[in-house]
């Protein structure tokens, strides 16, 4: 589970750059100031939690079922709450949103939120 961490920890880092440049240069000229700061969101949370899965790549012992959850709630939380908001924003500026993302942020927002209580619990 450390190898997979880490994995992922690298990979949501490394999109995260590249789609904040995105952001930055590119989306700027096709969608509106609003649905930039969603995709800014986006990249924030992907950021930010590539940061947390690497550090706790390096301090967990992958030595209970608890920390196995929740990384996994945390990498899949990560993944539906930021890219479903990539979707649904770049669909929009095709003019053909996709609607059927709209109920995943949320849920991806709930799995982490359930992996941070878990991190909190696990520190008990």
């Amino acid at each position: 589970m450390h190898q997979i961490t880490l994995l992922f920890a690298a990979l949501y880092g490394l999109f995260s750059v590249i789609f904040g440049a995105f952001r930055a240069h590119a989306l700027k000229k096709i969608v509106s100031e609003d649905l930039q700061k969603s995709f800014e969101t986006g990249v924030k949370y992907q950021m930010y939690h590539a940061i947390v899965l690497l550090i706790l790549s390096n301090t967990l012992e992958f030595s209970s079922t608890l920390e196995t959850i929740m990384i996994s709630c945390f990498i899949l939380g990560t993944f539906l709450f930021s890219f479903s908001i990539y979707g649904l924003v770049l669909s929009s500026a095709k003019g053909k949103k996709l609607r059927f993302l709209g109920p995943i942020t949320p849920l991806g927002g709930l799995f982490l939120v359930v992996a941070w209580i878990m991190l909190l619990v696990s520190s008990f």
